[in-house]
């Protein structure tokens, strides 16, 4: 019928039930806006969920506030959605790589805080992901208080500069010189030698600070030979006649250096500035996480994941150096069973790796990634901990339970043992002559004693058994009415009222344990009460269980014996 329906009405894709939505943060305070709209759009759905992003870039960070980021952090969590932190160079395709990672429905995005002049640059984020997000997911730009106040302009990243600013600085340090001197010599002539040194020079430090060191050398090398060939007499040759205009060239070449090392040196130190701010934010998160106590082993392997980018996360351990390789846990598609599979792998110990699978990641995330596969090995030996003191807690609560339970049950014990010792003793006595209706009477005691020990004993032996876990339920469908009357063989027949409707459901139940569970309770019920009162055994439905109830007319369970119980 369902494919039936797919086809009818041209339905060739699933989707979810539920409304996600991604918020993308900046670091910004108009971030506690957006997540507010978020969740009342979330509101409107059934159920809707919440994820708010802020994407770092690796090689450079813009001016975020990390008092900030906590702070919608903490906001975020308690309107019960989930705060990401991703590492990615190209904010709009990293933000639409997470939603539609996560199988979202709607991004929500702040209007730009840029001013007018300054979308020279660029269309701006919001505009990007609303141009590339396709069909699938709705973006919603919300006004703020902070937009069009401005904002500082992107500063100098890259993978160290920037691939399109080294493109531009090869352009520059190529292109350049040869324009420079169809203007020298062709439109603008007769500057004299020591100005078309400044110019050029200009424009190989134009090259120098676009694209670093190298596109530098060459615009210098270019520009002393144009120099050499076209502005230094005699002109069209190589030679230079005046010593002076030799050192006039050798001092632009080696300024042209000494400019083009500095801007590298610079580029690099804002690369490492800016890898050493990314990793303290998730450190600092690693931190957060240890101090929380957060114990789920998917969620921190989900944030790596996440925070490089991958396709798949597997803890992998083992015994033994020669045991084979089992996941401790997983996230995304295709996990690595061997860490030989993995595109990244990650000693953790001796017999725990850290398999990753999607892409090659630079050395230098390998430190962090390091710290991450630490804290994951800290989270399952946590886990292991908390099972063994659970386990430990149970062992010592069963201690308790059957101290207790011989402690309450001794009494039973020594009163059959009592009667029968005393039937016996009187049986055997020759003081006395008894009766055949006396002696008769004294085997019935005797017997009523043994059937009494039998019960104890056989609940005892039951109640050890479930303990051990001896006993393994066995569960199937069954109707009430072929249990219950069963279970009330051992009390007077006019001592129960049973109501049990036929139209009941079948429940999922083991029938000898709920037999002899409701065979205690009932015969416990009529030996308290009244004579002239009878215990009803009724059951009906409610929601998707069955309740069966045993009423009884005693005395009710003294204060002082509800805890023996």
């Amino acid at each position: 019928y369902l494919t039936e329906y797919r086809s009818e009405h041209h339905v060739s894709a699933i989707w979810g039930s539920r409304e996600r939505i991604v918020v993308g943060l900046t670091g910004g305070p108009e971030g506690r806006t957006l997540i507010r709209r978020a969740a009342r759009l979330a509101e409107k759905g059934a159920g809707g969920e919440v994820m708010a992003v802020y994407i770092s870039r690796s090689d450079g960070l813009t001016a975020a506030s990390p008092k900030e980021l906590a702070v919608q952090r903490s906001l975020v969590e308690d309107l019960g959605g989930t705060f990401h932190h991703v590492v990615g160079d190209d904010i709009p395709a990293a933000l639409l790589d997470f939603a539609r990672g996560a199988n979202a429905t709607q991004i929500v995005l702040g209007v730009s805080r840029r001013r007018s002049w300054q979308y020279v640059f660029g269309p701006g984020v919001g505009a990007t992901v609303a141009r590339e997000s396709g069909p699938d997911l709705d973006v919603h730009l919300i006004t703020h208080n902070e937009m069009g106040k401005g904002r500082g302009l992107p500063v100098a990243r890259g993978a160290r500069l920037g691939r399109s600013r080294v493109v531009a600085g090869w352009l520059v340090s190529v292109l350049g010189p040869v324009l420079f001197t169809w203007l020298l010599t062709s439109v603008i002539a007769d500057l004299g030698l020591a100005n078309d040194m400044l110019l050029f020079l200009s424009l190989t430090v134009a090259a120098a600070m676009l694209g670093g060191l190298f596109p530098a050398l060459a615009s210098a090398v270019v520009g002393s030979s144009l120099l050499n060939w076209y502005f230094t007499p005699p002109v069209h040759t190589l030679t230079i006649a005046d010593g002076r205009n030799i050192v006039g060239i050798a001092v632009f070449i080696g300024v042209a250096v000494a400019v083009a090392s500095v801007v590298d040196v610079a580029a690099r130190r804002t690369h490492q500035a800016a890898r050493l701010r990314a990793e303290s934010e998730i450190l600092s998160f690693l931190a957060g996480h240890v101090l929380r106590g957060e114990t789920s082993l998917d969620a921190l392997l989900e944030r790596v994941r996440e925070t490089f980018g991958m396709e798949s996360v597997a803890l992998l351990e083992r015994e033994s150096d020669v045991a084979p390789w089992t996941c401790a846990g997983c996230v995304g598609p295709r996990p690595c069973v061997v860490p030989e599979e993995a595109d990244v792998d990650v000693p953790v110990s001796e017999h725990m790796a850290l398999a990753l699978s999607g892409r090659v990641l630079p050395a230098e995330d390998r430190r962090v990634l390091a710290a991450f596969a630490a804290q994951a090995a800290v989270v399952v030996d946590r886990r292991r901990l908390q099972q063994e003191a659970d386990q430990a807690k149970e062992l010592a609560e069963g201690n308790r339970i059957r101290t207790a339970l011989l402690a309450a049950v001794s009494h039973d014990l020594r009163t059959p043992l009592a009667g029968i010792k005393a039937a016996v003793t009187s049986l055997r006595s020759d003081d006395v002559e008894w009766s055949e209706e006396d002696q008769a009477e004294l085997l019935e005691a005797i017997e009523d004693g043994a059937d009494r020990l039998d019960q104890l004993v056989g609940n005892l032996l039951d109640m050890s058994r479930l303990q051990t876990g001896t006993v393994t339920p066995i569960i199937r469908e069954t109707d009430l009415d072929e249990v219950i009357p069963m279970a009330l063989g051992g009390v007077p027949e006019d001592s129960v009222d049973l109501d049990i409707p036929e139209t009941l459901p079948m429940v999922d139940v083991d029938r000898g344990l709920l037999e002899r569970s409701v065979a205690n309770v009932v015969e416990n019920a009529v030996k308290y009460s009244p004579p002239d009162e009878r215990v009803l055994v009724s059951a009906s439905a409610i929601a998707d269980r069955v309740e069966v109830r045993v009423v009884d007319r005693g005395p009710g369970v003294p204060d002082e014996a509800k805890s023996r119980i």
